[in-house]
């Protein structure tokens, strides 16, 4: 692959530290880290304890709130839209076709630290508040790095699955439509490859890599693709079937995902894309030789699309309940 000038590189540079920079001057002014320093003294560890019980008795947790705190920023912002239960009124974002496969204990233990809350601090914690750190902690109890979550969240009084039309990326897409995704919300193709390191833990089901197994010359390592249709031979009968998407450390958070690439062990179609693609390879080879560099720039990312999209002071609520809008 050609290299790129130093203009050029430069030029990216820029731009993206500028956005950081200008993102972040942004969220000082709106939210601060200390939120609830006064109103919920006892925010940080009510939730610290909420998700650190949940994840020992349940090792899914961590990737299943990850995943929530994904769809629900990077559709319409970071404001627990996909929590809300649908009514016979209207059909709820939870309820669109793309979030029907959410883990339910990434629902389940939103739901604890909020009623825990609200036993502290009552009307006083937002449920997209909750999301952000409890998605933060959680990152940390498998080796994630840590980040700055900004808080003062307001949660949306609005969750329609009709306005979640072709807003979050699919494993099937291909990498131009994803880049396209992640660039109309502000993000490079860098911070999407790092985002995509969230799948270094977690798991994935059989129909969304089937296909690809199916087919000859796909990229997987022989061997691989023999253990992926043997593990997913029942499927047919039982979609709930599911491959780790890290399949040498499941429930650690660290680089071996994309190390995994370079060895035809990616799951999905969109890990095989970034591995081909010549704007997202260099990223992947980066990151596979450099964990440090890879947590890095993933957190940084992580707290950019936690601020995406947040609503504050009067445009939003405090729901009482996660699960239903005042």
């Amino acid at each position: 692959m050609a290299e790129q000038s130093p203009l050029k590189s430069l030029s990216f540079l820029f731009h993206f530290f500028f956005s950081i920079t200008l993102l972040s001057s942004a969220a000082q002014s709106r939210l601060t880290t200390d939120f609830y320093a006064k109103s919920c003294p006892r925010f940080h560890d009510i939730v610290r304890d909420t998700i650190s019980s949940k994840q020992i008795t349940n090792p899914t947790t961590a990737p299943a709130v990850i995943r929530l705190f994904f769809h629900d920023c990077f559709s319409n912002g970071c404001d627990a839209s996909v929590l809300v239960s649908s009514t016979a009124f209207n059909v709820a974002e939870r309820d669109s076709s793309i979030n029907l496969s959410l883990p339910g204990d990434g629902f389940d233990v939103i739901v604890r630290a909020k009623t825990a809350l609200e036993l502290a601090c009552p009307n006083t914690v937002s449920c997209s508040d909750i999301i952000s750190v409890a998605t933060r902690d959680l990152l940390i109890t498998v080796g994630g790095p840590y980040y700055d979550v900004f808080l003062g969240r307001r949660d949306s009084r609005i969750s329609k699955a009709s306005l979640l039309s072709d807003l979050l990326p699919l494993p099937s897409m291909p990498i131009s439509k994803l880049i396209t995704q992640f660039e109309n919300r502000g993000f490079s193709v860098q911070e999407m490859v790092a985002l995509s390191g969230a799948h270094s833990i977690g798991f994935s089901h059989c129909k969304e890599f089937v296909g690809r197994v199916a087919r000859n010359n796909t990229g997987y390592n022989p061997r691989f693709a023999v253990a992926l249709k043997k593990a997913c031979s029942n499927y047919p009968r039982d979609p709930t079937i599911s491959v780790f998407n890290d399949i040498m450390t499941p429930n650690k958070f660290d680089n071996m995902y994309y190390q995994n690439m370079g060895k035809g062990l990616g799951l999905l179609e969109s890990d095989h894309g970034l591995f081909s693609d010549p704007r997202t390879r260099p990223f992947v080879d980066l990151y596979a030789r450099d964990q440090d560099r890879f947590f890095k720039d993933f957190a940084r990312a992580m707290q950019k699309l936690s601020l995406y999209g947040v609503q504050t002071g009067r445009r939003g609520e405090i729901r009482r309940r996660c699960d239903a809008i005042n």
